[in-house]
């Protein structure tokens, strides 16, 4: 990212206090990035000031962002040629990151 607002800053660090760890994962030098145990998001300036998803929260495999597909009747999270099974337990941890995180970007306590 380039310079961030007061705003931004104060969102920042109302996501650290909550756990949230800033990370940084070339080729996207212009996000922000923050992750929570193995979930993460990417981020960047809002209209309004604030932050916003750029992208749906998703999990890191080997440090990189995956995408998230169906296969028949499950869930997988991909990174070029690794796997890693949507597994019920995967999948409700990263809707409580998801709802953590939308919640302190509109400014929840």
């Amino acid at each position: 990212m380039v310079e961030l607002s007061e705003n931004q800053m104060q969102i920042i660090e109302r996501l650290v206090h909550a756990g949230f760890r800033p990370m940084a994962i070339p080729p996207y030098e212009r996000a922000l990035f923050m992750r929570k145990g193995d979930c993460v998001a990417m981020l960047g300036p809002a209209s309004n000031g604030a932050l916003q998803l750029l992208v749906p929260p998703t999990f890191l495999i080997e440090g990189n962002l995956s995408v998230q597909l169906k296969r028949g009747n499950r869930e997988v999270f991909v990174w070029k040629q690794n796997e890693l099974e949507g597994t019920p337990e995967r999948l409700r941890e990263l809707e409580a990151f998801h709802k953590e995180l939308r919640g302190i970007l509109k400014g929840a306590p």
